[in-house]
């Protein structure tokens, strides 16, 4: 991670425009269908939010305005991705891991199953946000939720992802979702891209 001018990028109005707004962060939501992992997970025994996780990161990997984030009142410039989850631990409450991307869907699992065991047993958070561009995820699997709207704490400014449990209708299975993330990152058009993206790499997924 390194500081950059926001002037020498393509988020230089944009830095000018919401970085001091009172809330810069936008939401989308959005209902995608996951019918590919849903039969992928159950034939390969493959988690289905690790699926999803690994294709939130090869969604957004292709599109350059994540590798930007802006911190405080600076802009950083990211060479990686790293997708978050939220684990619950062995006491009980939950805690956070994030796992760096890979295009190496075998090698993401793995590392996924590595480390959200570890966090589970020691309850201590995996935090990469010093190397990483990371993308929070929170999957609220025991209701059904149709979306969700993050806060705003000036800090955080990550985009994030959450859902709530899938919904069978008729053969297929889907899921809404909300995704948010800050203005100064990125606009509309690219969010509504990396969604595009998201269900693109799902069908795909082999």
């Amino acid at each position: 991670m390194r500081e950059v001018n926001p002037k020498e990028t393509n988020r230089a109005q944009a830095f000018e425009l919401w970085m001091k707004a009172p809330n810069p962060m936008v939401t989308f939501f959005k209902t995608i269908d996951i019918t590919r992992l849903v039969r992928i997970s159950q034939k390969k025994g493959c988690k289905l939010n690790m699926l999803l996780n690994w294709c939130i990161g090869k969604a957004a990997s292709s599109i350059k305005e994540f590798y930007l984030l802006p911190v405080r009142d600076k802009l950083i410039q990211y060479d990686f991705l790293a997708v978050n989850t939220i684990v619950k631990n062995k006491e009980g409450e939950v805690s956070s891991c994030d796992i760096h991307f890979t295009d190496d869907l075998e090698l993401f699992n793995s590392q996924y199953q590595e480390y959200t065991s570890k966090v589970a047993e020691s309850c201590q958070d995996r935090d990469l946000s010093d190397e990483c561009m990371v993308i929070g995820t929170s999957a609220i699997i025991d209701t059904e939720i149709d979306g969700a709207v993050g806060m705003n704490s000036g800090i955080f400014n990550n985009p994030f992802m959450i859902w709530g449990r899938y919904r069978k209708k008729f053969f297929r299975y889907e899921l809404p979702i909300s995704f948010q993330f800050h203005h100064t990152q990125m606009d509309g058009a690219h969010a509504g891209k990396f969604l595009f993206n998201l269900q693109e790499e799902i069908n795909r997924l082999k």
